[in-house]
């Protein structure tokens, strides 16, 4: 089960009492913002794209949407999300517990501007009911991200 894979990688860092789990789903944005009881921007969702054949993941916040050209710009291509049966095979966690933690292999990770914001934010852990709260810091540290990057919209109006 990918909770129990990210409480694994939780627990090399001390961390694994941090994983919150609950009797509701936090698959969505808002499910997860009601079961946390926090405003939805600060869920940090884990998108899941295809780029040149491979897997890579942007953490954003949870007001924040794709921008198609300034994606096109940085990645050379057109944002095209995983087909959700593709999204466990590829990363590791099913859609709507996908998260940087415990991923598979290969898969690069990105930090999306619009999370900046925030002191704290709830990344999911790998489970629909599940998260976790994290710095800034502690996001950038335990994602093993690759870089920030500014990819979103919606977020600063």
């Amino acid at each position: 089960m990918a909770i129990e894979r990210v409480r694994e990688y939780f627990k090399q860092y001390g961390m694994a009492d941090r994983v919150q789990e609950f009797d509701v789903s936090s698959a969505t944005v808002e499910l997860a913002a009601q079961a946390l009881n926090c405003e939805p921007c600060r869920i940090a969702k884990t998108l899941s794209f295809l780029v040149d054949g491979r897997a890579i993941l942007i953490v954003a916040a949870g007001d924040a949407k794709i921008d198609n050209p300034k994606y096109k710009a940085q990645f050379g291509t057109k944002a095209k999300m995983l087909a959700p049966g593709e999204v466990e095979a590829l990363v590791g966690h099913a859609v709507g517990g996908v998260c940087p933690f415990g991923i598979n292999e290969g898969v690069t990770v990105y930090l999306d501007e619009s999370l900046k914001r925030f002191e704290t934010v709830f990344p999911a852990c790998g489970s629909s009911n599940s998260a976790i709260e994290l710095s800034i810091p502690e996001l950038e540290r335990y994602s093993g991200y690759t870089s920030w990057l500014d990819v979103c919209k919606g977020w600063r109006e």
